[in-house]
């Protein structure tokens, strides 16, 4: 006659129903943390029913309970992974990493900013943050308005902003609204290490005044037809496009190299008493479109590519 011990059956139940519910997600698609998550509980279920079961099928008065120790392991092992993954995912931790493995490179879109203008504003400055391309654009609009794109590494249905807040902040104050490229949200810790970049368009009306601080950033400016004053200071890369109409008196000055036609500038360049066989800074530069009524003052430049469009 065949000795019961507890255990075995609990063992074997157990696996039975773990197969079927790993093979169930090959056919709805679950995924594998969730059907740990939801299948550890029954094999608390089955080893309580095996020992109801033995004792009411047993039929001594006092009844003694023997166990399969090695099965009794197993089911235990089992049941601790399916408890970690539950007290895991009660913490937050698991559908962390189940929405990093699934990331991917996706490009979004900014959640665009509209600024309508005050009467009393005559200025605008803008610092740049230094750490992402910005193309500044000239407007008849009464508004700033900054949108574009951004990339990261994002889940299905994960965004990285929600609100314009959380990548610019503006403010103003007096005659002056001050705007400031931030930083895009990033994780630096171990395998959740997310690193983001953006490409943002901002519109600046162009019959007010423009102080841009490119803190060595790339920056694009087209100020189209530009009836105001504008200075941009240290830019990295500047590109600048201007209209053969506009009426515009542009003044470049401590430039490391220029790129554009230099037959129409007026230029002072001075070598380096450092290194004398270097390229040299253009020290003052200067192009003028019409009779220079408005101005348009570049500082400290480390490349400027200059334009001109019909």
């Amino acid at each position: 006659m065949r000795t019961w011990r507890v255990g075995t059956f609990s063992m074997g139940a157990s696996l039975l129903f773990l197969g079927i519910f790993l093979l169930l997600s090959q056919f709805f698609g679950m995924d594998l943390m969730h059907v740990m998550i939801s299948w550890w509980p029954i094999i608390l279920v089955v080893l309580g029913i095996e020992i109801l079961l033995f004792l009411f099928l047993s039929r001594q008065e006092k009844p003694f309970l023997k166990y399969d120790f090695l099965s009794i392991f197993f089911v235990g092992i089992l049941g601790t992974v399916g408890i970690g993954f539950a007290l895991l995912s009660s913490t937050g931790i698991m559908d962390k990493m189940d929405n990093v493995l699934k990331r991917e490179e996706r490009t979004m879109d900014l959640p665009a900013l509209e600024k309508q203008l005050s009467e009393g504003v005559q200025r605008v400055v803008v610092d740049t943050g230094g750490r992402y391309p910005l193309t500044i654009e000239g407007t008849s609009a009464k508004e700033v308005t900054l949108f574009g794109t951004y990339k990261a590494l994002l889940g299905k249905k994960e965004k990285l902003l929600t609100n314009a807040e959380e990548y610019v902040a503006i403010q103003e104050k007096g005659d002056t609204l001050y705007v400031k490229i931030k930083d895009l949200p990033s994780e630096t810790a171990g395998p959740f290490d997310r690193y983001a970049d953006l490409s943002a368009t901002l519109l600046i009306p162009n019959d007010v005044k423009l102080e841009v601080n490119g803190n060595n950033s790339s920056i694009t400016l087209k100020p189209r037809t530009l009836i105001s004053d504008w200075t941009i200071d240290e830019a990295s890369y500047l590109s600048v496009q201007l209209q053969n109409s506009s009426d515009v008196k542009v003044t470049a000055t401590e430039v490391q190299d220029f790129q554009g036609n230099r037959e129409k500038w007026k230029m002072t360049e001075e070598n380096s008493s450092e290194h004398p066989y270097e390229v040299p800074v253009i020290k003052l530069a200067t192009y003028q479109t019409g009779k220079g009524e408005h101005s348009l003052t570049i500082t400290n430049s480390d490349q400027l590519s200059f334009s001109t469009v019909d």
